[in-house]
């Protein structure tokens, strides 16, 4: 019944989807994976076989241990979009399972004691209701059965939008943007997960608080 009021939408088109589909037939082939060979630090698509890094993880040390990204952004960018700001919180459940489809055997391969979802700033969780990114996390989880910790790293600092930022303001506005509200927390391996990667700079962040 609730379909009928409520009825699933293509994450891609946003046209009405029935059954057991997350994606309708006509856009299943929109999203692009990033393809091969990959950056072996952030997963960006390197033009070569001969190198191992893009020239940013080549320049830039970073906090986190390794990245895996599932899609292009280019291809997926509307979606993600409506996914954050056009209240479609339901997207969650393609791109997990997407994630999982295509990259369940790595994530399992970290054996990571957890997935922490990159946190928004109260402001903006109450503006938009939800966080994208805790909701992707929770859908991993289910699938995976990793559990998801949304109260270990918490955002302190309202941010200027990244996406309005050159490179080097991006990693000037992240600093200090997360803080962890107890100490001592007894985790070695984690994950951390949000829904859009561009320099690093918010990840890198977070990792960097996490590990301090």
């Amino acid at each position: 019944m609730i379909n009928l009021i409520f009825p699933k939408r293509c994450p891609i088109c946003d046209g009405i989807i029935t059954g057991e589909k997350l994606i309708c037939d006509e856009c299943i082939n929109i999203p692009r994976r990033v393809r091969e060979p990959r950056c072996m630090k952030c997963s960006k698509h390197l033009d070569s076989n001969e190198i191992m890094y893009c020239r940013d993880c080549e320049k830039h040390k970073k906090h986190y241990a390794r990245g895996i990204a599932l899609y292009e952004y280019d291809s997926v960018k509307d979606s993600i979009n409506n996914f954050k700001n056009a209240s479609k919180p339901e997207f969650a459940s393609f791109y997990a399972d997407r994630i999982v489809h295509f990259l369940g055997s790595e994530i399992k391969d970290f054996n990571a004691d957890a997935l922490i979802p990159i946190p928004l700033h109260i402001s903006k969780f109450k503006k938009r209701g939800y966080n994208q990114s805790k909701l992707i996390a929770d859908e991993i989880s289910k699938r995976l059965e990793i559990p998801v910790l949304d109260n270990v790293l918490q955002r302190k600092i309202k941010t200027k939008e990244q996406k309005k930022l050159d490179d080097s303001d991006r990693q000037k506005n992240l600093v200090g943007a997360f803080h962890m509200p107890q100490n001592g927390v007894k985790l070695y391996n984690v994950i951390l997960v949000d829904d859009v990667y561009t320099t690093g700079s918010t990840i890198d962040e977070a990792a960097r608080t996490l590990l301090d």
